[in-house]
This record gives structure tokens, sequence and C-alpha cells, in this order.
């Protein structure tokens, strides 16, 4: 069987990642950019990259090609809107980090388009062409939707895509998907940038000479480009809300205990607990699943239980 080609819009860290590494496993990939110096920058490094969104979707629909949106979230209705009037009914899907606010974009300004929702879990703090590497998503999950009513056929196509980029698949519905990486994801880059600013806090620089690894680990992700985390923290805010809210309870509880006994055993127990629970989570069960049985339901369940799918049965 040949391998469906690949369309990626936007080439920044994920996106050009992706292109390195589906151009890699032998895929047929072309992108763009809306900057001529990033699409030069890829040219030169030997990817077909142009700033001509059109060209690249009348492509896509005529080789009947998997479009990857890897765009911020802002910037999705504008591209959306030229999917729509150049390849109305791609296959197509995104690695945006939330979901249901991508579905209700797709609904709205490419409602023809046959989409299945994506979003890898790898990145770094870095972004743009440059920052992009082949081996990203290697033992990475990469979340394909799966909620009730989406194309099984496209489905198989993002799941084989992902699997070709060396991640392993988690099936996960929209909402729930949102939920998840408000804990997760976002949550940690609202508590990292907290981290920092606390950390550079004050008028001498004593503290920050002074800080060393946990600082660094702590505020990993506060060097990301703040445009970029407000585009998916304030794209996801409804489950956030709840993140935080939980987070600042546990932070009260935790201030309440340290004022009135100095006893900090119940957050720092319960936080070795989680941290150990994530550690045993990062073994999922591998899962086959039968191409021609697909079942919507049951892909849900896969994920819910922390597992993933990593290939077709026979």
């Amino acid at each position: 069987m040949t391998e469906r080609a690949v369309c990626v819009i936007g080439t920044g860290l994920i996106g050009g990642s992706l292109m390195r590494t589906a151009g890699k496993a032998g895929r047929t990939v072309w992108g763009t950019s809306d900057s001529p110096d990033t699409a030069e920058e890829a040219r030169a490094d030997g990817f077909d990259v142009t700033t001509d969104t059109d060209a690249a979707l009348r492509r896509a629909a005529e080789d009947d090609a998997l479009v990857v949106l890897a765009v911020p979230l802002p910037a999705l209705p504008g591209v959306l809107r030229r999917v729509d009037a150049v390849a109305p009914t791609c296959r197509l899907t995104d690695t945006v980090s939330v979901k249901v606010a991508v579905a209700d974009h797709v609904a709205r300004y490419a409602p023809s388009a046959r989409f299945v929702g994506g979003h890898p879990m790898a990145g770094t703090a870095e972004s743009g062409w440059a920052a992009g590497q082949a081996g990203l998503f290697t033992g990475a999950a990469w979340v394909v939707a799966a909620d009730d009513g989406l194309d099984l056929d496209v489905w198989a196509d993002v799941a084989e895509l992902a699997w070709a980029c060396g991640a392993r698949v988690v099936p996960a519905a929209a909402d729930e998907h949102d939920l998840a990486v408000a804990r997760v994801s976002h949550l940690p880059h609202l508590l990292a940038a907290v981290l920092a600013a606390v950390g550079a806090a004050g008028e001498d620089d004593l503290p920050l000479a002074l800080a060393a690894s946990s600082f660094a680990d702590g505020t990993r992700v506060a060097g990301t480009r703040p445009e970029l985390v407000l585009a998916m923290c304030e794209g996801n805010r409804d489950a956030l809300l709840g993140a935080v809210d939980d987070a600042l309870g546990r932070l009260g509880a935790m201030r309440g205990a340290l004022a009135s006994t100095g006893g900090l055993a119940a957050t720092v127990n319960a936080g070795y607990a989680g941290r150990q629970r994530w550690a045993a989570a990062r073994d999922p069960e591998a899962v086959r699943v039968r191409r021609s049985r697909l079942a919507l339901p049951a892909l849900r369940e896969v994920g819910r239980r922390g597992d993933a799918v990593v290939g077709w049965t026979e």
C-alpha cells in the first residue's frame, strides 16, 4: 500500500519536525510557511516549502494527501478559510494543543473537510524551523481524536502518520483531551511562569545566582515564546480554570499547614506519589486493532486506561 502524502501547513518546531520525520519515513511531504525567511531556510535544508498556501492545498487535493495544520490556534480561522476555498473535502488533521476549539473552528470555517484532530505530545521550549528535529516524536504519545461521527478512514491516516513518526497513538474524545492537557501541559506552563517570576523577584540577583537544577527544571517551559503559551492556555480556558482551582486549593492547604504546624508532609508525599504514578504510566500497554473493525467507543476506552494503539492486527 502506498503511504499517503502529507501537506504540512506551518513549519515551526512541530510542523518542521513532522516534515523531517515523515520525509525520513519515506512519505512524500511538502509544506508552507507564512514567513519567506523560514521557507527559504527550509528549502536550503532540502525541503519543499512555499509561502503559497493555496498552491500547497491544491496539490493536496489533487494527490488526496493528508493536510496537517501545524499553526497556533489564533491562526486557524484564516488557514481554514483557505482550506474551504481550495481543498474543501480534503483529509485534515492538526497538531494544536487543544481539541474542542479546533473542532469548533473546523465546523465553522471548513465544514466539508474530513477532519480528525490530533496532538503529538512532544516539544521543546524552542521554536521555529531550526528547532525542528526528525526524532522529536519518537516514543511520544500522539492523541488522535475519537469522537463519534469521525471519518474512520481518516482516523487510520492520522494513526499511520503518528506511527511513521515513531509515536504511539492515544485515542481520546476532544473534551477529555482538553481536560487532561489542562492538568499536565497547560498548568505546568503557568506554574513555571510563576516560579520564574518569584525567583526573579526582588532588587538583586542573588537568588538567580544560586539557582541550580531544581529551578532550571521547574522553569524550563517558561522559556517558550509567550505568544505560543497564551494561544494554547487561553484557548483551553474552561478546562484550565478547573486545573488552576485544584492547584490553588492544594497550595492553600500547604500554606495553612506550613503556617500552623510547619509540616509539609501531605503536600510532599502527594507529589511524590503522583510522580511515581506518572513514571509507571510511561510504559503503557501496547494495543493493536483491526483496521476493518474500528470502533470509536472502544478506542476511547483504550485512551482512558492510559494505553496506546501501536498498529494494526492482521
